[in-house]
């Protein structure tokens, strides 16, 4: 097997001669007119001036871009065209598309895709962001005949399926999202009566198969990379500490079978809660601190019934100890985060889960600075995508849109990045299972991923170690699969 492909090399010879694109950033900047996200149904639509489009070098990086401060702005001629995507609803009861819409092809030669984004409710903010790292992308590898028809689902599945809807009929030939698992089911029967791929953004495996794929970071991949590297580390007898949730049963479900491909012991699974209201007495019980604080207690009384040296000197050190006796597991494997992470972390050393003998283990959910704010967390170990390749992402999103990107635009950045790049290739279909599907895979700004037969993501991780003000890399993410696997 060969090293992953960085999203924008030539692929099999996939890659079509460079078309027009913008002559500088400055050009584009000129007028909001020259902006990516077009009306499909404006034939009048203004163009991108004429220029030759440069293959992206490295992971992805291009010139700058024109400032967007707003997401879609643009002339109110156009801006009104977009408002029934925008908005989610339609502004004509009569244009509202069919169930399932008519296969019809496009005779343009215009490539259409669709992304679904809540861009108004609770995940409006973050529905934005995403929204603004897709057209980072847009314009760094669509070529001119490349359009993005974007919608609001609100962060609802009934919006989200009018939604795939509404862009398939109007020619979309991938859809981009939606973010939330429920709304990825509600739109999986369109997309599939229509032959039309999902490239989704959800972490739940479930919901993959059939055309429907995702980009999101899946509990699985972490739980594996941490496991593994554990065990290389010479840790044999694991222990699961998870919230009662879907998310909780992913982690489980994952480390049960990687401990058992390596023949390791999986020796304790505890579950407490997805309130959290639990945590205290869970953790109590899976640190069998009762019976160890008990054994602790008899054994002080029967040195204390012993006047010789010997007993009077391992009294003085049993002084210092909560219990007696070793657990039986010499790793940990946190499956959360958050405030409940916190928690979990505060009760572990008050319990006697003492961090010094047990490596605490973590997930993708730890992928954040500051937890080593609670002391147990320090020198703790988790998977997660390099740094390194985001770093530019998010220098470059802060310089455009004055913010600091959430963790999940980076993904909607390469999901973007890796359609536009397919869509230049030369066949007439360009998102087809074998274009998603490649081997080698490809390098974008959360590391190399490859598509699975199954529809969800692999994913080269780094290991980190937690530090008390950030997390360090311990070892690097794999540069290729074929590295990931030897």
């Amino acid at each position: 097997m060969q090293g992953s492909s960085t999203i924008g090399e030539t692929r099999s010879q996939q890659s079509t001669a460079d078309k027009a694109g913008p002559e500088t950033p400055q050009d584009a900047a000129q007028s909001q007119n020259q902006q990516r996200v077009r009306n499909p149904d404006s034939p009048a639509y203004p163009q991108i001036q004429d220029g030759p489009i440069k293959e992206p070098p490295g992971h992805l990086e291009t010139a700058a871009l024109p400032d967007q401060s707003q997401p879609l702005a643009g002339p109110s001629k156009w801006q009104s065209m977009l408002e029934p995507y925008l908005t989610g609803k339609s502004t004509d009861t009569a244009l509202a598309p069919p169930l399932i819409p008519p296969l019809l092809p496009l005779s343009d030669g215009t490539v259409r895709v669709g992304i679904l984004l809540p861009l108004t409710g609770k995940n409006g903010p973050l529905g934005h962001a995403m929204l603004n790292a897709a057209q980072m992308a847009m314009f760094d590898f669509a070529d001119t005949d490349f359009e993005l028809l974007p919608y609001d689902t609100e962060g609802s599945s009934e919006q989200a399926s009018f939604g795939a809807s509404m862009i398939i009929s109007d020619g979309a030939s991938l859809v981009i999202g939606p973010l939330l698992s429920s709304s990825v089911r509600a739109v999986t029967p369109i997309s599939q009566a229509a032959r039309v791929p999902v490239l989704a953004f959800s972490s739940d495996s479930n919901i993959t198969g059939d055309n429907v794929y995702t980009m999101g970071f899946l509990p699985e991949n972490n739980t594996e990379r941490v496991i593994s590297y554990a065990i290389n580390q010479g840790h044999n007898r694991f222990a699961i500490l998870a919230p009662n949730d879907a998310y909780g049963s992913a982690v489980v479900r994952s480390a049960r079978q990687t401990i058992a491909r390596y023949g390791r012991a999986l020796v304790d699974t505890a579950y407490y809660a997805s309130s959290g209201s639990n945590i205290e007495i869970v953790v109590r019980e899976l640190a069998d601190y009762d019976a160890r604080r008990y054994a602790l207690v008899q054994m002080r009384k029967q040195l204390k019934s012993q006047q010789d040296e010997l007993s009077v000197k391992t009294l003085k050190r049993l002084r210092l100890l909560e219990t007696l006796g070793d657990l039986p597991f010499d790793a940990l494997l946190i499956a959360d985060g958050g405030k409940r992470l916190q928690k979990v972390a505060a009760l572990l050393p008050f319990y006697d889960i003492d961090p010094g003998k047990i490596r605490i283990l973590g997930t993708g959910q730890w992928d954040v600075n500051g937890i080593g704010a609670e002391p147990a967390m320090v020198g703790a170990w988790f998977a997660a995508p390099p740094t390194k390749p985001r770093t530019s992402f998010i220098t470059r999103y802060k310089e455009l849109y004055g913010a600091h990107p959430p963790r999940l635009a980076s993904m909607a950045y390469d999901a973007m990045a890796l359609a536009a790049v397919l869509a230049r290739g030369e066949t007439a279909t360009p998102f087809t299972s074998s274009a998603f599907l490649f081997e080698r895979g490809y390098s974008g700004k959360d590391g190399i991923f490859r598509f699975t037969t199954n529809g969800t993501t692999d994913r080269g991780l780094a290991i980190y170690q937690v530090q008390q003000r950030e997390n360090i890399i311990i070892q690097e993410a794999p540069k290729s699969f074929a590295a990931a696997t030897n």
